[in-house]
């Protein structure tokens, strides 16, 4: 199985996991996926989501360039439940970066 890299607001809060170059919510609901690269995640329907920073924070970038449609990778089945991985500390947001919108983590139920 590859491994489970997880992913957290500014405030250190779980709020994502990838597995490989798919991004699942806490649920473990596929909500989007790496089209370029292992920084840059868009949703399913292709719109940006936010950028991996550095300690693991998936943060939504308000000036990000648009890169293209990236089309659609095909649904990547149900990952499993990854575990718990607790919180890490809070970092500053710097100017242009805020927390990945809620509506993108899709987390009516249980979250």
């Amino acid at each position: 199985m590859a491994k489970v890299l997880y992913l957290f607001n500014s405030s250190g809060e779980w709020i994502a996991f990838k597995i490989g170059k798919y991004l699942y919510n806490k649920n473990a609901d596929w909500i989007g996926w790496f089209p370029w690269d292992n920084k840059i995640a868009v949703s399913i329907e292709g719109e940006y989501l936010g950028t991996i920073y550095k300690e693991r924070r998936l943060l939504y970038n308000n000036s990000q360039p648009y890169l293209g449609y990236p089309g659609y990778p095909g649904y990547p089945g149900y990952p499993g439940y990854p575990g718990y991985p607790g919180f890490i500390g809070y970092c500053a947001l710097s100017n242009g970066l805020t927390d990945v919108p809620k509506k993108f983590l899709k987390e009516d139920n249980n979250g």
